[in-house]
């Protein structure tokens, strides 16, 4: 069980686009939700871990079907911003921790779920801790939603980021993380959605990205800011959607 290398080792914080994060990047469909639930996340009275919450987007979009939710990131400004954003929920606790330092009692959770980050992680560590702290039955879930690489505008923005960014690997790792199962008898769904967004909204859930303001400097952020509202400005209406696919993997521990 090797380490995915993300983007050649190109070092890259999420807690540098907290604010952008917490404002565009909470796209994931009701209908993700709902699906989740019916799969045993969240259930009433269940407890339940979500690894790498960043801002807290899953816990938030199932607080209100009953569990008790642990959510826990890196990040401690991606927590602050999960927080601010979960007031009104009295039943998520966020903690401040790497999935690998996280030191909980066997058979603690009743789901463990990783949204947008499984591929970060250490599976020499996170794996047999994940088999530990789950109860017998309970269920392990990654989830990863991608933009479709079929639409214009998807190319035109990818394609920015990597003449700024060459280091920028894209979803590589998250595709290499798709074909990789670290615990027996995958379940898998994909789900296809088309999510709406402005110029504005769009430009901004692609500088919230990993390729942009979490590993560009400054200088090539401006650029990026300046060259990706140009784009958008010239080739695209103010509003529009774009088609994003859902990949589920479960496992029932």
């Amino acid at each position: 069980m090797e380490k995915i290398i993300v983007d050649n080792g190109q070092k890259f914080d999420f807690g540098k686009t907290s604010k952008e994060y917490a404002k565009y990047r909470d796209i994931y469909p009701k209908k993700l939700f709902t699906r989740l639930h019916e799969l045993g996340i969240g259930t009433k009275d269940s407890k339940w871990l979500d690894l790498g919450t960043g801002t807290g987007v899953i816990p938030r979009g199932m607080a209100k079907y009953g569990a008790d939710i642990v959510a826990v990131d890196i990040s401690n400004e991606q927590i602050e911003e999960a927080k601010a954003l979960s007031e009104e929920h009295n039943n998520i606790e966020y903690r401040v921790s790497s999935a690998e330092d996280l030191c909980y009692e066997a058979n603690t959770f009743d789901a463990v779920t990783a949204c947008q980050c499984f591929w970060y992680f250490d599976p020499k560590v996170i794996v047999p801790k994940i088999q530990s702290m789950l109860k017998p039955g309970g269920i392990f879930l990654k989830i990863y939603m991608s933009y479709m690489k079929e639409e214009e505008i998807t190319q035109d923005s990818n394609g920015l980021v990597k003449a700024i960014n060459g280091s920028w690997g894209g979803s590589s790792a998250a595709i290499m993380d798709l074909k990789t199962h670290y615990f027996d008898n995958p379940q898998m769904e994909t789900l296809i959605v088309e999510l709406p967004f402005t110029r504005e909204t769009w430009h901004g859930r692609m500088m919230a990205s990993r390729g942009v303001m979490a590993s560009m400097d400054e200088e090539k952020i401006r650029r990026f800011d300046q060259k990706h509202r140009e784009m958008l400005e010239k080739k695209y209406p103010k509003e529009f959607t774009v088609k994003h696919k859902i990949f589920l993997t479960w496992y029932k521990l």
